[in-house]
């Protein structure tokens, strides 16, 4: 008897958490991890498909590096990155393009789908969803290209709105594509943030391979919450680097578009989504406008 009142008092700490979440919007990064271990995988898939059941509307956006840079070492091409992001030549797309689109998502809507959700996958060339264009960088004081790799214009939102209508689940692929009719590979972190904030979501999730974001290269505990100020002088000072970079600056792009909360989230944490929106203490860093 005391294990059951345990899970009823369970339900009851999630319940204003699903009153206040009902019909709303929440946008996950799927990655790192998560994606790679099947406890994990099998965990978020629960976690998503439960949100769906509840009212709450998740839109997937995952990631695929391990796939794609796997794929890539068998023909015998090195991965290359800068600041984060894949150098991404006609070679690299076309392999990018297979795994995101034809393996990655394709496996993603399956399990949803073993979770007993109803997932449909797509990507940013469906429907015109990602418009994008060549993303430019600085590389020793120069403006250049790093191949095919996108800077997002425009997300064409009504596309997953029609597909999340009812009881559907969208997954999106980070593919974008742009007016020259060219396909480019576009960070996933930085898509999220994007369909976040065309989306006006109640929240983006970024499951990552870290506990959360350290408020100095010297602590020992992650700072539980963090405003967008303080992100920016962590990555002044080095604090934050890396991949990490387009995950916080997606987040504050996200909230500067009307998304009400950002975080970043242990993804090789068992349900690590569900811990976040429904329990009083949640996990991870995170991210805000202005202090709370």
């Amino acid at each position: 008897m005391e294990e059951l009142i345990k899970k009823a008092g369970i339900l009851i700490e999630a319940l204003p958490y699903i009153q206040r979440l009902y019909g709303k919007t929440v946008v996950i990064k799927y990655g790192g991890a998560a994606m790679t271990d099947q406890v994990l995988k099998a965990s978020v898939m629960e976690d998503i498909t439960l949100l769906k059941y509840i009212g709450v509307n998740p839109v997937v956006v995952h990631g695929g590096g391990p796939d794609i840079n796997k794929t890539l070492e068998q023909l015998d091409i090195t991965p290359q990155f800068h600041d984060g992001l894949r150098i991404t030549d006609a070679q690299t797309m076309e392999v990018a393009q297979m795994v995101l689109i034809g393996k990655t998502n394709k496996e993603i809507v399956a399990l949803i789908n073993k979770a007993g959700g109803k997932a449909i996958g797509v990507s940013g060339i469906d429907g015109n969803l990602i418009e994008a264009e060549q993303y430019k960088t600085d590389i020793n004081g120069k403006q250049s290209d790093i191949g095919y790799v996108g800077n997002i214009k425009r997300i064409n939102s009504k596309v997953l709105e029609i597909i999340a209508k009812d009881e559907y689940i969208p997954v999106v692929a980070p593919i974008g594509i742009g007016d020259d009719g060219h396909s480019y590979n576009i960070n996933a972190d930085t898509v999220a943030g994007e369909i976040a904030s065309a989306l006006k979501a109640e929240k983006l999730m970024l499951l990552t391979d870290v506990e959360g974001i350290k408020p100095s290269k010297s602590a020992d505990n992650i700072a539980p919450v963090l405003t967008a100020a303080e992100v920016y002088d962590l990555i002044e000072n080095g604090i934050i680097d890396g991949g990490m970079i387009p995950k916080v600056l997606g987040c504050i792009k996200a909230l500067d578009s009307g998304v009400s909360r950002t975080h970043i989230l242990d993804g090789r944490i068992p349900h690590c989504i569900l811990l976040e929106i429904f329990t009083d203490r949640g996990i991870g860093t995170m991210i805000t406008k202005g202090s709370v």
